[in-house]
């Protein structure tokens, strides 16, 4: 249900709420939020709530000018893990200015306008996510440690999968938070699990993974785990991706499964996509450890595409699916990773690419980025990022993950660096 101000108000008055949480990304897809009492909330619909953008990575404004959060009443839902007196509730919020002009810095307005560019030329983008993570067992204290949750692997029960349980809470408190999950099951690794969601509108997609990834956090905690979305933790077992389905809907419906007319359009998108894919692998795989699974063997990091799922093309598409993006991890910020294919896919129709062979039936393709190095080198000549990503904004990411790979690369226990880095924050 969408809600208006007004609705939203009646509601806090109605079902004793007392707390709200002020959602937003940083630059780098980390959930960040500020609470205020309900009482406050008229106020801030009106007025915005200022935030220290000196104090947030990857943001960065002129001359120090103050960031204000404005809640999106259309996001409004309660948080069914706290408590049921003094209720919580949560909006995800845009980022402007003092004057009401948006900030150029906030992702989530960076994918709206992505969208409304997509529908000005016609086209209705929808994304659906499948995500992977990790349970870990917790000591007494409660702290994570490295001990698998359980020993199960691909959809395998319960007694042996020991997360059947955490996985059901996920989903029955998702739906409380009107998000529907597709399906669930444990994957191939021991403790690993995947979580599937349908399409929708890309905003929402965007703003329903942001919701998972702190449910499964909050969730896990309670049932005494530890929930890890680290893409590769463990040399000698299976690493956690996401895979992103996206769908293309124009206006005149040439997207019809099976038409011929259909089948070229869609080739279109994927050139696009595929053209620009080593430019956007640091928001699509944006840590040390997302390139230690990219380099695995089995994983999609051939800049190709396949009809067989089994193969390493990092996309897949066939007559009944939609494009299927296999490359990205549950780290990156997802306001830019949709808005960027979204701009790729558009380029790709509107000059009308053609893909490469499909993999295995021509030459021999590129690979993604073997490195963060090799991604920060990539974004750094992009001309494809200069023309969507405001500039100062891709610097302020880009030399953030310079400083990262700079510490990486000095250190003298590199494995350790990377998973004191990653397990305990991701």
């Amino acid at each position: 249900m969408i809600y208006t101000e007004n609705e939203i108000l009646q509601y806090v008055d109605e079902n004793d709420v007392k707390f709200v949480k002020l959602t937003f990304c940083d630059v780098h897809g980390n959930l960040k939020n500020i609470s205020v009492l309900s009482s406050e909330l008229a106020s801030v619909f009106e007025h915005g709530i200022k935030i220290n953008s000196s104090k947030i990575a990857g943001f960065s404004t002129e001359n120090g000018k103050a960031l204000y959060l404005f809640p999106d009443p259309s996001t409004m839902t309660m948080l069914p893990w706290r408590p049921q007196q003094g209720r919580v509730i949560r909006l995800f919020c845009f980022i402007r200015y003092a004057d009401g002009t948006r900030y150029e810095g906030d992702a989530r307005y960076f994918l709206k306008k992505a969208v409304k560019t997509a529908l000005d030329k016609g086209y209705c983008f929808r994304f659906g996510t499948s995500c992977e993570f990790t349970l870990y067992c917790v000591d007494e204290k409660g702290l994570p440690t490295t001990n698998r949750h359980d020993m199960a692997g691909y959809c395998d029960s319960a007694p042996y999968d020991k997360g059947e349980n955490i996985r059901r809470d996920i989903c029955l408190t998702l739906e409380q938070m009107n998000i529907h999950p597709l399906s669930s099951y444990h994957e191939s690794g021991c403790g690993q699990h995947e979580i599937d969601f349908n399409a929708s509108s890309a905003l929402r997609a965007a703003d329903t993974f942001m919701s998972f990834k702190s449910a499964v956090k909050s969730i896990s905690q309670r049932n005494n785990a530890y929930a890890s979305f680290m893409p590769k933790a463990d040399k000698d077992d299976c690493s956690n991706g996401m895979k992103i389905a996206m769908n293309i809907i124009k206006d005149d419906d040439f997207f019809d499964v099976g038409s011929d007319r259909s089948e070229v359009q869609m080739k279109h998108a994927i050139a696009g996509v595929l053209r620009h894919l080593k430019d956007i692998t640091l928001f699509t795989d944006p840590i040390i450890n997302s390139y230690a699974r990219l380099q695995e063997e089995g994983s999609k990091n051939i800049i190709s595409w396949s009809d067989d799922e089994d193969s390493r093309a990092a996309v897949f598409s066939d007559e009944l699916s939609p494009i299927i993006i296999r490359n990205p991890d549950c780290i990156g910020n997802p306001y830019h990773v949709f808005g960027l294919l979204i701009y790729a896919a558009l380029e790709g129709l509107e000059n009308e690419y053609e893909p490469c062979d499909k993999l295995g039936e021509g030459a021999s393709a590129e690979t993604l980025p073997a490195t963060l190095r090799e991604a920060l080198d990539a974004a750094k000549a992009s001309d494809f990022l200069g023309r969507y990503i405001d500039k100062g904004i891709l610097k302020a990411f880009c030399d953030v993950k310079e400083k990262v790979w700079t510490e990486y690369s000095q250190s003298e226990d590199k494995d350790a660096f990377e998973f004191g880095t990653y397990f305990y924050s991701i």
